[in-house]
């Protein structure tokens, strides 16, 4: 075990100059294809196991190639990776999928916008038999990355990429100001209004704004206050909870807000912070490096990170996986996929390429010195922290998300437009409940 660590550690050290976290890990850009072809075994002679892995271009994956040739070491099973871009990715599963195609042994998907789709379809094998003879195999992860790949009971895939809704702030102007980061909502409304300085292009707040985007980091918002998309098959978007939660949202970016909040994404509202021009920001913590690194944030010295604030209905955060892995459900090679399946997702493997910036899903390695060794002590502790409080879902769990966020995101337009919110929130809630209804 020994000479396989050091095997590993070495191996992560290469690595960390491929993979390249200045991009969002859960956003992913570039299309490869990689091929392999089955080779005999030196020792044996006879062929090679191969299985097929279809993967996002993503970090995770450029991360994980240097360590296939460890895995077929151990196990004697080739591995062939095809990578495409996101979408891409998502329509060729899609096609072969849909054609009962053999040919996906293993597949990296995002439970939150292809997953539920992809199970409902019966397009995964169902990984229960498997984890039910290897006791203690699920205790490791991170519950609620756990759950946004679960169905009831069934299981069907294995978190590699989390990130939860994190708090970014500006520790200068807080230091300067005697204040400590804000822990509570209230408290983050109060010290945004104070430090907001417009006249001198300093904004106390700013968070994505523009229609569906904005529904992933709202959720946070959301629960805090009690609320939830959906209860029980039931749309529950016009509840008092939710409406005070759409109108904080709005408010905070109404009022404390820079020019131009309804056309910001993440990376416009990332923009605004990291030209100094805004106190607080909250997304996804897998962004950071675009905070930090000096080449790309005139304050990447000045960056604090926190919790997310709790709220009136307590402390709980969206901290869902943005990408998993799963076994085709027409795989001829089910026993070899989940031979990798639970391979890549072990403590070993988890930690090496933790240690490259991989934000992975076992509890044991963000407890690990090693495995924080990558992040910012703050950001660690709050990743943390959230992770404590987390929700598996950061916009509704169900099939027709695209349909869903775009309802959501018109409540969230009218709040920071100054509408009336109680209007937009039922006109929402009733199309979301036609969308609930159909499926």
């Amino acid at each position: 075990m020994k000479k396989k660590w050091n095997h590993l550690r070495k191996v992560s050290l290469s690595i960390a100059a491929v993979v390249g976290l200045s991009t969002v890990l859960a956003a992913c850009s570039g299309g490869t294809k990689e091929s392999a072809t089955d080779t005999k075994d030196s020792s044996t002679g006879k062929q090679a196991q191969t299985i097929r892995l279809v993967a996002a271009n993503h970090p995770w994956t450029e991360a994980i190639k240097p360590l296939l040739p460890e895995f077929e070491k151990e196990t004697g099973i080739k591995v062939k990776v095809d990578s495409y871009f996101e979408d891409q990715l998502s329509q060729k599963t899609s096609v072969e999928f849909a054609a009962n195609a053999k040919s996906i042994d293993v597949v990296m998907f995002r439970p939150l916008q292809d997953g539920k789709q992809f199970e409902k379809n019966g397009y995964f094998s169902s990984l229960n038999e498997y984890v039910s003879k290897e006791k203690g195999s699920t205790d490791d992860f991170v519950p609620s990355a756990l759950g946004s790949v679960k169905k009831g009971d069934n299981l069907y895939g294995f978190p590699v990429v989390t990130e939860s809704t994190v708090l970014y702030y500006r520790k200068d102007i807080l230091d300067k100001a005697g204040l400590q980061p804000p822990t509570t909502l209230d408290e983050l409304k109060e010290q945004a209004k104070q430090l907001s300085d417009p006249d001198n292009g300093l904004y106390g707040f700013v968070a994505r704004g523009k229609r569906s985007p904005a529904v992933t980091q709202f959720s946070s918002f959301l629960y805090s206050h009690g609320a939830d998309f959906m209860k029980d098959g039931k749309a529950t978007l016009n509840t008092p909870e939710a409406m005070e939660a759409f109108a904080y949202y709005g408010g905070m970016l109404k009022n404390y807000g820079p020019p131009g909040t309804l056309n910001m994404s993440w990376p416009e509202a990332m923009a605004v912070f990291t030209q100094g021009k805004a106190v607080f920001y909250t997304d996804a913590s897998a962004l950071y490096t675009n905070a930090t690194d000096p080449s790309k944030s005139s304050v990447a010295d000045k960056v604090g990170f926190a919790p997310f604030p709790a709220g009136p209905g307590g402390n709980h955060v969206a901290a869902p996986p943005a990408w998993a892995i799963g076994i085709g459900a027409n795989s001829e090679q089910k026993d070899a996929a989940w031979e990798f399946v639970k391979w890549a997702t072990s403590k070993d493997i988890v930690l090496a390429l933790q240690k490259t910036g991989i934000t992975g899903a076992l509890t044991s390695v963000w407890d690990s010195p090693e495995g924080t060794e990558k992040f910012p002590k703050d950001l660690t502790e709050a990743i943390v922290t959230n992770n404590k409080y987390g929700i598996p879902y950061d916009r509704p769990a169900i099939v027709n998300v695209g349909a869903a966020r775009d309802a959501i995101g018109d409540v969230i337009n009218a709040a920071i437009e100054g509408k009336d919110v109680e209007a937009a929130a039922k006109k929402a809630n009733q199309t979301f409940q036609e969308i609930l209804d159909k499926e």
